[in-house]
C-alpha cells in the first residue's frame, strides 16, 4: 500500500517513480519473504527489474498481459527479430575485420576479442552532435570493471555496477580518473557522499516510530562503515551455527566475527527503570544481551566447523546488541541510560549495548571530523 501510494502520488495522471519507488517495492519484497510469501516476492523482483531498467517495457507488458487478449505483440515480436538480425550482423562483420588484420588468430583468440567488444556495447553512448548515430568506445568494459572492484571493495557504494556505468560513460569524469592524484579525491569524495546519504537515511529509518527490526536491518547493511573502523565489512553468509541466523555478522580487523543483534528502536519502550534509587537496564535489555551471549557460546561450540567451512575465526567474537533509543522514553535524561547501559557494559567483555541514537550520533562524529579535520562542522 505504501508502494502504491507513492506511484500515485505525482502530478495529474503522472506516476511517481525515483529512488523512493526502489526503497519502498525492497521493503515490500522484505515484507513478503519474512512471510514466506515466494510468489509475492517473485512479482516484486519483476517490478524491480523494470524500475531499475533490468527489463525493458515490451518484455515487462508481454510478461504480464493482464489486459490483453488475442495474439502477442506482433511490433514486439519483429522487434526482436530485427534485434537479433542487427547483434548476428555485427558479429559476424566484426569478426571478419579481426581476421582481415589478424589472420593467425586462434579461434579461441576470436572469441574472446568478440566478447570484449559485446561486453564493451553495454556501455554505448549517443553523440549529442550524430543524431541517430551510437558509438561504442574500445576499453571501457574493463574500466568499468575496475571501478566496479574499487567501488565494492574500498568505498561501498550501494550499486558499484550503476556508478562504474556512470562514470565511465561521462567524459569530464572519465578525464578525472586519468589523474592518480585526482582520481583519489573523486573515489573519497563518492564515499563521503555515499556515507552522508545513507546516514541521513539511516537516521530517518531509526527515529521512525514504526519501522520494524527489518527496516533496521535494511538500512544498516548497507551502511555497515557507521560501525567504525574497526570492521573489514559484513560476512555475507548468516546461518554459522545450527538453528541460529545472525542479523548481521561483521569481520573485525583481527579476522575475527562480530555479531550485530538488531532490536526495534522506537517501539522497544523503556530502556532503564527506576531500582533502589538508581537506574538499571530493563529485562528486555537483559533478554537481548542474553540472547547475543547465547550466540557466542554456540560459535565457541561449533568453532572448528565454522572455520574449516568458512575460513573465520569464532572463539573470539563478540557481539553488540542495537536496541531502543532515548527519544521513546523522553521521561529520563540521555545522561541516565547512558550511564545504565555503560555500568552494564563494562559488566560484560564480550556484548555490548548500544542505542541506535549513540550508534548514529558517533558516525555522524566520524563523518563531520572525516570531512573538516579538527572543527566540529561539516
Amino acid at each position: 500500500m505504501a508502494t502504491a501510494g507513492h506511484m500515485r502520488s505525482g502530478k495529474g495522471r503522472n506516476r511517481r517513480g525515483g529512488q523512493e519507488l526502489i526503497t519502498r517495492l525492497e521493503i515490500a519484497r522484505l515484507r513478503a519473504s519474512e512471510e514466506n510469501e515466494w510468489h509475492v516476492v517473485r512479482l516484486i523482483q519483476d517490478a524491480l527489474d523494470y524500475s531499475e531498467g533490468r527489463t525493458l517495457k515490451p518484455e515487462f507488458e508481454e510478461r504480464f498481459r493482464l489486459f490483453q487478449d488475442g495474439k502477442r505483440n506482433e511490433h514486439n515480436i519483429n522487434y526482436l527479430r530485427r534485434t537479433f538480425w542487427v547483434a548476428s550482423r555485427y558479429v559476424a562483420d566484426r569478426g571478419r575485420e579481426i581476421l582481415d588484420k589478424r589472420p593467425e588468430i586462434s579461434a579461441h583468440e576470436l572469441i574472446e576479442e568478440l566478447v570484449s567488444d559485446t561486453d564493451d556495447g553495454q556501455f554505448a553512448e549517443a553523440p549529442d552532435d550524430r543524431p541517430g548515430r551510437y558509438r561504442v568506445v574500445r576499453g571501457r568494459a574493463e574500466m568499468a570493471l575496475w571501478l566496479e572492484r574499487v567501488f565494492r571493495n574500498r568505498i561501498d557504494i550501494e550499486d558499484p555496477t550503476e556508478a562504474a556505468r556512470s562514470v565511465v560513460t561521462s567524459p569530464d569524469a572519465a578525464a578525472v580518473l586519468a589523474d592518480d592524484s585526482q582520481s583519489e579525491m573523486l573515489l573519497r569524495a563518492a564515499e563521503l557522499k555515499r556515507q552522508a546519504a545513507g546516514l541521513d537515511e539511516a537516521r530517518r529509518v531509526i527515529e521512525d516510530p514504526v519501522a520494524s527490526e527489518g527496516d533496521l536491518h535494511r538500512v544498516l547493511k548497507n551502511n555497515t562503515w557507521v560501525f567504525g573502523g574497526r570492521f573489514l565489512g559484513s560476512f555475507a553468509e548468516r546461518r554459522l551455527t545450527v538453528g541460529n541466523e545472525l542479523d548481521l555478522p561483521l569481520i573485525r580487523a583481527d579476522g575475527a566475527l562480530h555479531v550485530v543483534e538488531f532490536k526495534r528502536s522506537m517501539q522497544a519502550g523503556a530502556l532503564v527503570k527506576r531500582y533502589r534509587n538508581a537506574w538499571v537496564p530493563t529485562a528486555e535489555v537483559h533478554d537481548a544481551v542474553g540472547q547475543a551471549i547465547n550466540y557466542l557460546v554456540a560459535l565457541d561450540e561449533e568453532r572448528h566447523e565454522i572455520r574449516s567451512k568458512f575460513g573465520i575465526e569464532t572463539r573470539r567474537a563478540s557481539a553488540t546488541v542495537l536496541i531502543g533509543h532515548p527519544g521513546s522514553q523522553p521521561d529520563v535524561p540521555e545522561e541516565e541510560i547512558y550511564d545504565a547501559l555503560r555500568t552494564m557494559n563494562s559488566h560484560t567483555s564480550r556484548v555490548e549495548v548500544l542505542t541506535y541514537k549513540d550508534l548514529i550520533d558517533s558516525a555522524e562524529r566520524t563523518l563531520k571530523g572525516t570531512v573538516c579535520p579538527g572543527t566540529s562542522e561539516r
